[in-house]
């Protein structure tokens, strides 16, 4: 058993090494977690006394497979109550997030199986990122950022980088929403904005904006 204190650790840890493929620094959790790197220090220590951290001084952590395993779990949890709170609860996709951080912790097994199959089994959570199965496995969708698109190229937006509620609150105003189909009509050279054509209406985003959002387009895989 874990406390929720060590999951959030462990959580952080597995998004840090999926974006590194390596070592993960004691500076990066901290950041990760917002908290101070003394304090990581003491949480490596009880992590790896439970096995679930490999430690290297001057190169960092990395999960064991037991780690990786528990980490997906919680990872599992998080993102089947984001599509229950959605779905049957009626809360929008950028409220979801903390109430699901809650929610996550809970240890019963049985509960997440039986939410999962009372969901339909779904593969994505409403963000768009991929939900593991019980055994931890995460299928892998291939995607861009819709910044990588030039002009007269389009696909189907798929997911978001930030998942942050002000960001989503930003594409409801504008309409933008996972299945949508997004065609670059201009690429400014400049800074990189794009006029794009969503549900037949032309709209103006910025760098910020396109370097958040991802796409599926066979082109680019």
């Amino acid at each position: 058993m874990f406390s929720s204190s060590e999951e959030n650790y462990l959580k952080a840890i597995y998004h840090v090494q999926q974006q590194s493929m390596s070592w993960v620094s004691t500076n990066a959790i901290a950041k990760k977690l917002d908290t101070k790197a003394s304090s990581v220090t003491d949480m490596i220590q009880k992590l790896s006394d439970k096995e679930v951290l490999a430690y290297q001084k001057y190169k960092g952590v990395q999960l064991t497979s037991e780690g990786k395993k528990t980490a997906a779990s919680i990872i599992r949890k998080h993102r089947l109550w984001e599509v229950f709170l959605v779905e049957k609860l009626n809360f929008s996709w950028d409220e979801v997030h903390e109430v699901a951080e809650q929610l996550e912790h809970i240890a019963s097994k049985k509960m997440i199986d039986e939410l999962d199959a009372f969901l339909g089994y779904p593969t994505r959570d409403p963000h768009g990122d991929p939900i593991p199965d019980k055994e931890g496995n995460i299928k892998v969708h291939h995607r861009v950022l819709l910044s990588n698109l030039e002009e007269g190229q389009s696909g189907v937006c798929i997911g978001v980088k930030d998942s942050s509620a002000a960001f989503l609150q930003y594409l409801d105003k504008h309409h933008i929403a996972l299945g949508d189909t997004i065609t670059v009509t201009h690429k400014e050279a400049f800074d990189q904005s794009m006029t794009v054509q969503i549900h037949k209406k032309s709209l103006q985003l910025s760098h910020k904006i396109t370097t958040n959002i991802y796409i599926e387009n066979n082109e680019l895989i």
